[in-house]
Order: C-alpha cells, then structure tokens, then sequence
C-alpha cells in the first residue's frame, strides 16, 4: 500500500484516525458474537436473561458500554471521513475534522455514560 502523498510519518493525525478507525471496527466485530448469544438467550432462556442483565448494572459493565457506544461512534465518523476522502477534494484542515470528529465520539460516548450511571 502507497502512503497517501505528503503522509511521512505513522505519527500523523490521519494516519492516527486509519488507525483508530481498523481497530474500532476490529473491536465491533468482536463484540458481535456476544451480543448475538445475549438475544439468543432473550428467546432461549429469558429466566437466564434476567439473571445478565441485573449484571449490567455494575459499574463495570456501564464503563464498557461506555467503549461500546466510544468505539460505535469513533467508527461512524471514521466512516464518513473515509467516504469525504473519496468524494470530496481533500484539503489539509480536514485533519482537523478528523480530530474534531473523534472528539465529538468521545463527547457522545461521555453524554451516554453519564445517563447510564
């Protein structure tokens, strides 16, 4: 793969924002296989079910929601800047909309944590 031009260094925002964007969508997949046993489990055994989710009540559990809804959010704007970058001429403050964007999944993770707890 061709490092886009005037990209030299891993250390570079939009680099850091690929970066951010493989692993967010790494981590969804993941999360997958666990979110659909928990629905298998709402028509197999809902007595089980019940028993889950009083456990998603810990603090712990509210933390990696938390990532959940960080990674969820890091991955859509990811998205849109991937398909900004095909559609639209890239200039370079839009690396700046790429941070701003990651800054917006974090405040939007934040705001959904502070309601959870």
């Amino acid at each position: 793969m061709r490092a886009a031009r005037g990209i030299t260094s891993r250390a570079h925002p939009l680099w850091l924002a690929y970066i951010l964007h493989r692993l967010s969508g790494l981590a969804l997949a993941l999360f997958l296989p666990l979110h659909f046993w928990v629905l298998a489990m709402a028509v197999s055994n809902p007595d089980r079910l019940d028993g889950f989710l009083q456990m998603t009540e810990t603090g712990t559990v509210k933390l990696a929601e938390f990532g959940l809804v960080f990674l969820l959010a890091v991955h859509m704007f990811g998205g849109l800047r991937l398909m900004a970058m095909e559609w639209l001429p890239w200039s370079a403050p839009q690396k700046t909309l790429a941070a701003s964007a990651t800054a917006l999944s974090f405040l939007i993770a934040g705001l959904f944590l502070v309601k959870a707890v």
